[in-house]
């Protein structure tokens, strides 16, 4: 069975961005509520647990399974809060050299970057999440709703933000555009970084 990852960084690390009430119920409620459903599906369809949850992700269509719409959008729960989860650090990590540069040839600079995230994410109508992406050689920033994930579309997240209302409705209310800045007081770029 799939078990639930640790926070990187305590609960109330991301104070006052992300408050430590917002964060346990994120962590500890929804996503475990995911993956617990994800492992019950998986469970019923006789599946062996070979796969990391991402290798799932991508060898979905090679499986003769009932309820793959459920356990998609399960499975997607799980690894959309693990990007978004990682995508912060109290220590807010910049971009490395090489990303810095293909930001900068895409955006023009880092400013623009975060300009066009922000416009991007606020577009999304109803639930989803934004990611910026390796695509193919190609850095993108793209929108995928309810729990559809990067790896469904063979991309690479670099850092992603969740939009869902249980994700900013406690200390932001309706005001996400504050909540999108917050989240780049935090952001975490380190893994992404490893990848260039």
């Amino acid at each position: 069975m799939y078990i639930l990852k640790e926070l990187p960084y305590e609960y109330d690390a991301l104070e006052p961005f992300i408050d430590t009430h917002t964060l346990g119920l994120h962590k500890n409620k929804h996503e475990k509520n995911y993956l617990n459903k994800l492992n019950e599906l998986l469970i019923k369809n006789n599946y062996d647990f070979r796969y990391s949850l991402e290798e799932l992700a991508k060898h979905i269509n090679n499986f003769d399974i009932n309820n793959k719409e459920d356990i998609l959008f399960n499975l997607g729960g799980v690894i959309n809060h693990e990007i978004y989860f990682n995508s912060m650090n109290p220590n807010k990590v910049m971009p490395n050299e090489m990303l810095t540069k293909l930001l900068n040839g895409k955006y023009g600079n880092y400013e623009n970057f975060k300009k066009e995230f922000k416009e991007k994410a606020l577009s999304i109508k109803g639930s989803g999440y934004t990611f910026l992406v390796l695509n193919g050689n190609d850095i993108e920033i793209v929108n995928l709703l309810n729990q559809d994930n990067p790896y469904n579309h063979n991309y690479i997240p670099l850092i992603g933000l969740d939009m869902w209302e249980h994700a900013y409705y406690i200390n932001y209310e309706n005001k996400k555009d504050i909540y999108i800045d917050n989240y780049f007081e935090v952001v975490n770029f380190s893994i992404a970084n490893r990848i260039f």
